[in-house]
């Protein structure tokens, strides 16, 4: 059986083919039951929810409902790119915990860090970026990329 062993560091979990099917099949229906998926893989209905568990557990998946931030009253989202002086990894971290930040990810190149934000409005929106982000220690600029209109939101790519 194929795999994907742990990165040079270690921290990745080595995931079987037979777990990549398991999210394949729960990227294009995450509510499709674990029997339909036993049957897909060739698994039981019980050795295929101990297996999402696991990959749950283990911080390889998690199950949401995706939607469209327009529809449940959030008007104004932003990705903003950040300079950061300093430690960039405790910026990310206090990024992170802020419920605005949706995505925080520490990059190469322009900016140290992009961060997607939603927001209920621009005061809102205004709020977070001048009063919380910039207000962090080792922040030094941020530039702000506001969105006009969603075109596409999936998390469908697979497992390659």
């Amino acid at each position: 059986m194929a795999s994907r062993s742990a990165d040079s560091s270690g921290s990745s979990p080595t995931i079987d083919t037979v777990s990549l099917a398991i999210i394949e099949q729960l990227q294009e229906d995450g509510r499709r039951p674990y029997a339909a998926i036993g049957k897909a893989v060739g698994l039981s209905e019980a050795a295929v929810r101990q297996r999402v568990q696991k990959l749950i557990d283990q911080g390889v998946m998690q199950i949401v409902a995706v939607t469209d931030p327009l529809t449940v009253g959030f008007r104004r989202q932003a990705m903003v790119g950040i300079n950061v002086e300093g430690d960039t990894e405790s910026v990310a971290d206090a990024l992170a915990a802020m419920d605005e930040c949706e995505y925080v990810v520490m990059t190469a190149g322009s900016f140290d860090l992009m961060v997607e934000i939603v927001c209920e409005d621009d005061d809102h929106l205004l709020r977070v970026i001048n009063k919380r982000i910039r207000a962090l220690p080792g922040v030094r600029s941020t530039e702000s990329f506001v969105y006009l209109k969603l075109k596409k939101q999936t998390y469908m790519w697979g497992t390659r």
